[in-house]
């Protein structure tokens, strides 16, 4: 699927069986911002994230995987899972 244009470089697709989604994530301050967007490009969420694990390194490679939506996402880094939570909605 090509990236539409409005999207960061380093968003990554998860593909759904009924929908797939980008996600992208930023570090801000103690927190990650990770935004979804649609496969055309529209933002569905943007919120912070918490982290309990602190061996996560935002400037390794990781991938984002299942379970990942907008109050919780899923990296895989090093082979270990990383879980994000946010309580915003």
């Amino acid at each position: 699927m090509k990236k539409p244009i409005n999207i960061s470089e380093n968003a990554q697709l998860i593909s759904g069986v009924g929908a797939s989604s980008w996600f992208t994530i930023m570090p801000e301050g103690e927190l990650y911002r990770i935004e979804r967007f649609s496969p055309e490009g529209k933002l569905e969420c943007s919120r912070l994230f918490t982290l309990d694990e602190s061996t996560f390194d935002i400037n390794s490679e990781y991938e984002f995987t299942y379970l990942s939506h907008c109050k919780e996402c899923t990296i895989v880094q090093n082979e270990l899972i990383y879980k994000f939570y946010t309580d915003e909605y």
